[in-house]
């Protein structure tokens, strides 16, 4: 029987998923939505006027508060979603090259928040012109605490451990906050104001799915995914009772 050219294309597949079923398979993904449930609460408006050059960057007018923010259908924006258990043992991805980017831009940390794997570089880029600072505030790596004047546009750093969401904060300026965490693996994602993640390239698996929220804490679910497959698991959050 002549073998033709799809049937060996098919034949190499095969072969691949029974050396390297990992690479393979690693196909599926959960994807879904996070929303804000009940009535928002009002948050002052980050109070900046303190630094005319950074309330004059903002024309004067109120800059909305990052701990809470909402899309249509009070979708939720800034959510750190990822995988926290169930990827398999033993199996290790190497970080990106390419750098994960904190921009210092209108007095306010950009992204507000953000995930990195180990090793991976960290730029931190100042677009204001002005004096800044950035101070990390981790428990396991050490703590990064560096001034960056507008003469100095740009540093990268690395994170070594992983870890789980800490805070970055400055020194000069106290209403710019961040949050970053730390992973050993890519399957994390951080919502926009549409509340949508999406966590792509698993393995046929059982996993454990954590969401977590600046001041709302942390939902988790299990979520079983087959091979190619894309399963749906939305968050829900709300203050809890008598806050």
């Amino acid at each position: 029987m002549r073998w033709t050219g799809s049937r060996l294309s098919l034949a190499a597949g095969l072969l691949a998923a029974a050396l390297w079923p990992g690479v393979a398979l690693a196909a599926s993904s959960v994807t879904g939505t996070v929303i804000f449930d009940g009535k928002a609460p009002a948050l002052k408006p980050l109070a900046m006027d303190a630094e005319p050059v950074c309330n004059k960057l903002h024309s004067g007018k109120p800059v909305p508060n990052e701990m809470l923010v909402l899309g249509s259908g009070n979708t939720m924006g800034n959510i750190m979603v990822w995988v926290s258990k169930g990827l398999p043992a033993g199996k290790t991805w190497p970080a990106p090259t390419t750098p994960v980017v904190l921009d210092q831009n209108g007095c306010q940390y950009k992204p507000h928040v953000m995930g990195i794997m180990v090793g991976q570089p960290y730029r931190i880029l100042n677009s204001d012109g002005i004096l800044h600072n950035i101070h990390t505030l981790p428990k396991i790596n050490p703590a990064f605490n560096r001034g960056q004047p507008a003469t100095v546009k740009e540093m990268t750093t690395t994170f070594a451990k992983p870890e789980t969401l800490f805070q970055i904060k400055c020194d000069v300026h106290p209403w710019m906050s961040a949050w970053v965490s730390v992973f050993t693996h890519p399957f994390f994602s951080v919502t926009s104001t549409d509340g949508k993640y999406t966590i792509s390239g698993l393995d046929p698996g059982t996993y454990e799915i954590t969401a977590w929220q600046e001041k709302l804490g942390t939902q988790k679910a299990t979520v079983t995914v087959g091979a190619s497959d894309t399963k749906t698991q939305n968050f829900k959050f709300a203050v809890p009772a008598g806050k």
